[in-house]
């Protein structure tokens, strides 16, 4: 659906994007990961056909974004950062419009999206909260049915609720074939949805792993309580995978990179009442690579 080839992007001097190659393949959400600044909006405005590379390209289910940028563009549904909207249009009007742009928009879908997310169309965007301008947003997007749903920071400015019903609209999209796009720093929900995720730093691609791939191999907290003497903690510390190890009087405390296995075969001879594990998160991983500043 999405293959980038050595994507570069100059401003001026200074680099935003240096040799990014992705390929993605259809029916999967593909989360895009990165601190401010590290180039996740100018890829997105790339691969959008808003934004030409300095070198490299990008293509959408094989149209080149630069030279078959409409036939690119039939393809994409596509809500950027910051949603700007005409301000004296209703919701009804302004989605009526873009609708009549697109020319393959089914009324019935848009206004299901509408009522769905609990967005009065009757109501002018400028009077708007951000919220609601962000649920324009969505509807937007999703409203045509895309084949490829490019995603920039979507929930931002929407209620627990509204960010939970999106979430399964994204997995509902999926399903179906079409294949999301999805940049965000809200990792928990990147995680709930993402089955494959790309890290960006500084312009460049530093990994891409599925997310079950990226949690296996994460920092694992484990909570071991013997019922005797536990064993020696020098012991603990020269095992494989193991970070750190500390001791209060109720439990050891164990970090653990990747797999536990060899850990808990050390520590089977002893007796061993009680295993907490305290499995890994996104935002842990995000962490690992960027560190914690």
């Amino acid at each position: 659906m999405i293959r980038m080839d050595g994507l570069t992007k100059y401003y001026g001097r200074k680099p935003a994007l240096i040799d990014v190659t992705l390929r993605i393949p259809p029916g999967v959400v593909f989360g895009y990961l990165g601190p401010n600044g590290a180039g996740k909006t100018t890829t997105i405005r790339i691969l959008v056909g808003l934004m030409r590379p300095t070198r490299g390209s990008a293509w959408v289910q094989g149209s080149d974004t630069v030279r078959e940028r409409e036939a690119a563009q039939r393809c994409i549904g596509y809500l950027p950062g910051q949603f700007v909207a005409y301000q004296d249009l209703t919701a009804q009007q302004y989605l009526e419009y873009l609708a009549n742009l697109r020319g393959d928009v089914d009324p019935a879908v848009r206004d299901a999206l509408v009522k769905r997310l609990d967005l009065d169309p009757t109501v002018r965007i400028g009077a708007m909260s951000h919220g609601n301008r962000q649920k324009v947003g969505i509807v937007q997007a999703f409203m045509s049915e895309p084949d490829l749903l490019v995603l920039d920071e979507p929930t931002q400015g929407l209620d627990p609720l509204v960010q939970r019903e999106f979430l399964a609209m994204v997995r509902e999209a999926r399903d179906a074939g079409r294949t999301v796009f999805l940049s965000s720093h809200v990792l928990s929900e990147v995680q709930a949805v993402a089955d494959t995720v790309a890290m960006l730093r500084e312009g460049r691609v530093i990994a891409e792993h599925s997310v079950a791939e990226l949690t296996t191999r994460a920092r694992h907290r484990i909570d071991l309580t013997f019922a005797g003497e536990p064993p020696d903690l020098s012991t603990l510390r020269r095992i494989e995978g193991v970070r750190r190890v500390e001791q209060n009087t109720v439990a050891v405390h164990i970090d653990v990179d990747g797999s536990t296995a060899e850990l808990l075969k050390a520590v089977a001879p002893y007796d061993v009442v009680d295993i907490a594990s305290h499995e890994p998160d996104l935002e842990e991983v995000f962490l690992t690579y960027y560190g914690q500043e």
